[in-house]
């Protein structure tokens, strides 16, 4: 791997804009990125001007400065530290992509082996926190699961949660992602009653996983080296998402100084929501609610009726406008596992393939831009791999740990970033008197 020199990422003001509020005019830093939108610097807008901004959802809103992911939703590009997500998808590795969301280069050889080596070392858990799952339910939503656990962990590890530390944020990192894969598939084997799975050393970050989730004590288990690279690269392309939902919960939560193990329980449980992690869930739910090519006329039909109440899941994304890039890469992954597994017939891949071609002719999506996103075929590959929809969002969970991480780390690192307080609103009673 090669590492190439990238310009600072730093923003930096360029000219001003002018507001005018009853007849005051107020300037306005405008601030240019290396890429993507300026941003008007609204700082001192109350101060200046008494108003607050309104912007339900931070639909226009900057809350930071970063240099780790890029989308532009119009051309539906999407970039890591500057790198296209099909490159990394088609010629890294996750441990790979890891290094680079956290570092900001791809590591040399020897730097890959190193945190290989480290990130390897730490997949244990501590013993103790078995106990931990024998507490839920049996059939507990693993993703209660995750949030509970994953916030235990600066309970077993109080050793590396001062946030002002270096050594202590880089300790931090290295457990979190190697330890999350553990965790997960330990919450897989206690949803179905199987005998936890230790890893194994031997074996990379995705098939040490597979086994870990798939493998009994009974009889030997080969990893699939097909279905390791598939899960490998769905991986790579969960990593990471600009200021989502689920980051801008972590970096929130870390902005109060909380250790970096609960602001990443606190982004398990955001990325929880059908709205955002669970929607690859409720994308293979749809394909099997239509269950036949022949009924899918009749869904379009629905779909195209407001009154209906029925949306096409799979299809547009918030900040896609165009195709959605890991949706193409994730397409070609979706064949590599059913033909690696036999699994070329699938029903439910054939409905989402006469789905998706005629929403790309229909005159309706292709007005609304509503392509296929990543989830409309990433729900698939995991059923076909083994897993139950309810572990669907905990593997996004794993994935995207590193992303958190790296926001969180950039967060802490930044000197102009404070305690997060968005203002609202008011739209309750005026002031009144309690009644004597």
């Amino acid at each position: 791997m090669t590492i190439q020199e990238q310009p600072p990422a730093t923003a930096v003001s360029e000219g001003d804009a002018t507001l005018t509020y009853q007849g005051t005019e107020t300037e306005l830093a405008v601030r240019h990125g290396t890429i993507g939108p300026a941003v008007m610097d609204i700082g001192r807008l109350y101060k200046d001007t008494g108003c607050f901004s309104y912007d339900p959802g931070f639909t226009s809103t900057a809350n930071c400065a970063s240099k780790i992911t890029f989308i532009d939703g119009d051309k539906g590009e999407l970039l890591y530290r500057g790198y296209p997500i099909e490159q990394l998808a088609e010629h890294s590795n996750f441990l790979a992509t890891c290094y680079l969301l956290l570092n900001g280069e791809l590591p040399t050889n020897e730097q890959f082996r190193e945190f290989r080596r480290t990130i390897t070392n730490h997949t244990m858990v501590h013993e103790q926190m078995t106990r931990f799952y024998t507490g839920f339910r049996r059939d507990a939503h693993p993703m209660a699961v995750m949030v509970g656990v994953v916030g235990a962990l600066s309970a077993f590890y109080h050793d590396s949660t001062d946030i002002t530390n270096p050594e202590h944020r880089r300790v931090a990192t290295n457990r979190m992602i190697a330890k999350m894969p553990t965790i997960a598939a330990m919450a897989y084997k206690y949803s179905i009653g199987h005998p936890f799975i230790y890893p194994r050393n031997d074996l990379d970050y995705t098939s040490n996983f597979l086994q870990m989730c798939f493998a009994v004590p009974c009889e030997p288990y080969m990893v699939n080296p097909i279905v390791a690279r598939a899960l490998d690269r769905i991986f790579i392309l969960h990593a990471d998402h600009e200021q989502n939902a689920s980051t801008s919960t972590v970096r929130l939560a870390g902005s109060s100084g909380a250790n970096p193990f609960a602001c990443i329980a606190a982004g398990i449980a955001c990325l929880w929501g059908p709205a955002h992690g669970g929607a690859n869930e409720a994308a293979l739910n749809m394909l099997q609610e239509i269950g036949s090519v022949e009924r899918i006329p009749e869904f379009i039909a629905k779909a195209k009726d407001k009154s209906s109440g029925f949306r096409l899941m799979g299809f547009g994304h918030r900040v896609y406008k165009n195709y959605d890039p890991r949706a193409k890469v994730m397409q070609k992954t979706c064949h590599e596992v059913l033909d690696a597994l036999d699994k070329r017939d699938d029903p439910l891949l054939k409905v989402a393939l006469e789905l998706e071609r005629i929403a790309l002719q229909d005159e309706y999506f292709i007005s609304k831009k509503l392509y296929p996103n990543i989830d409309f075929y990433s729900g698939i590959t995991l059923r076909a791999i083994g897993f139950p929809v309810e572990m669907f969002t905990v593997l996004f969970a794993v994935a995207r740990t590193v992303g958190w991480i790296a926001q969180w780390k950039e967060m802490i690192e930044d000197p102009e970033q404070r305690i997060g307080r968005p203002r609202q609103l008011y739209v309750g009673p005026v002031r009144r008197e309690f009644p004597l």
